[in-house]
């Protein structure tokens, strides 16, 4: 029995206080067969100045209402569908499978990227290669080739995408067509690594809370949305821990980026003795303060991440003589490389950097340092080349050598 496509009605409604509102109205079947009338409010008029937004933003909605009829071969479903759909039912702030972070870039790829060129496009007629093509010629706004990693970013998200149709059974299993797109994920330059005496000179050049940011942030692996997102309930001062139970981004909090996240993280005593120092400095210091309050907002937010790199952090490495590129990062991935270089066990690290897999930390965020392959590579020729080989060998002169390779 084929099902009937409910495409609704939108109305602007208004109302006798506050503005006026978006309302889709629809009917579906109840469990005696009786059709009865559904209402759900979309948003106001100050959200969806006009229609066509309102439109939109209901798309997701409708699918939902005929997820049953989805299921049949014959209907049409386009990437816009799904698109909507996948945001209403993923990236809301319902939904917990992600941080508030991750819902704000997938919904901006998915946007920006994905919906303006495949968004008329049925799902059951995305191809691979085209989608390999497409990928290739990404541009930014400004003419600049949009970069590998960026690419791959957007080739995993309309993965992901493809794979909720097969969840909701609009696909059949294996019909994913973005699982063989091949694109390279190569970064444009590899991550910046900070050596101990630019860390210390880095520090030197730093006053006040800025520098037990630095300080803190290096020392325990924090992402920048967790570090500016800790408060003093947070800090164990008895157990020397520090409680990861938040981020923020863009003001907003929310959770941790994964589960791994929000395990406690160990704190230095000496770091705890700058965090005690500044706590009875700070105007900010009840249990539900931010740690990192920012005296411009009163202590409602802190600090906002990019205006603190751009004004304090970075110029500060420009007169401590650093000339690496700098971002919070950074000091993450310096505090990765700097577990590996001391010889620290690979699960310790992983732990430390509060990740799911031990591969992503040694891959993705460890590098290692010229000094210690310089001496591995010694090591290696100390055991080929022992102190007194040399005087077991015959010389052999320059020319002779020259004469045998010709």
């Amino acid at each position: 029995m084929r099902l009937r496509n409910q495409r609704g009605c939108l109305r602007c409604t208004r109302r006798k206080t506050g503005p006026s509102c978006w309302e889709f109205l629809w009917r579906e079947n109840d469990a005696d067969g009786s059709r009865t009338r559904r209402t759900a409010v979309i948003g106001t008029l100050e959200q969806f100045p006009t229609r066509d937004l309102a439109q939109a933003a209901v798309n997701g909605l409708r699918m939902s209402i005929n997820q049953d009829r989805n299921r049949q071969r014959e209907q049409s479903i386009t990437v816009a569908d799904l698109v909507d759909h996948y945001i209403i039912t993923e990236l809301s702030d319902e939904a917990d499978w992600h941080s508030h972070a991750t819902r704000i870039v997938y919904s901006e790829f998915l946007q920006r990227w994905i919906r303006p060129h495949w968004g008329s496009v049925g799902i059951r007629d995305v191809r691979t290669v085209a989608v390999e093509r497409w990928l290739k010629q990404l541009r930014r706004v400004n003419g600049e080739r949009l970069a590998d990693a960026t690419k791959a970013k957007i080739r995993n998200l309309m993965s992901v995408s493809f794979n909720h149709a097969i969840r909701y059974e609009w696909l059949e299993q294996g019909r994913n067509p973005i699982t063989l797109v091949r694109q390279s994920a190569q970064r444009k330059w590899a991550p910046e690594i900070l050596e101990p005496h630019e860390i210390q000179h880095l520090l030197l050049q730093l006053s006040s809370c800025f520098r037990l940011m630095v300080l803190l942030d290096v020392t325990t692996g924090l992402r920048r949305s967790e570090l500016l997102a800790l408060k003093w309930s947070d800090v164990d001062f008895s157990s020397l821990e520090l409680n990861v139970v938040r981020s923020i981004y863009l003001r907003i909090v929310g959770n941790c980026k994964t589960e791994a996240s929000r395990k406690p993280v160990p704190l230095d005593a000496h770091v705890a003795a700058d965090l005690w120092l500044w706590k009875e400095a700070s105007k900010y210091s009840k249990s539900g303060d931010w740690i990192f309050a920012s005296p411009h907002t009163q202590g409602k937010y802190p600090f906002w991440p990019d205006i603190l790199l751009l004004k304090i952090i970075q110029p500060a490495a420009r007169r401590a003589g650093i000339n690496k590129r700098i971002g919070w990062h950074t000091f993450r991935h310096s505090y990765s490389s700097l577990l590996v270089a001391n010889g620290e066990n690979v699960k310790v690290v992983q732990e430390l950097m509060r990740h799911a897999s031990s591969r992503f930390t040694l891959d993705v965020y460890s590098q290692a340092r010229k000094g210690a392959k310089r001496r591995a590579q010694q090591r290696i020729v100390q055991m080929i080349l022992p102190e007194n080989f040399d005087d077991a060998v015959p010389e052999i002169s320059l020319e002779g050598a020259r004469n045998d390779a010709e």
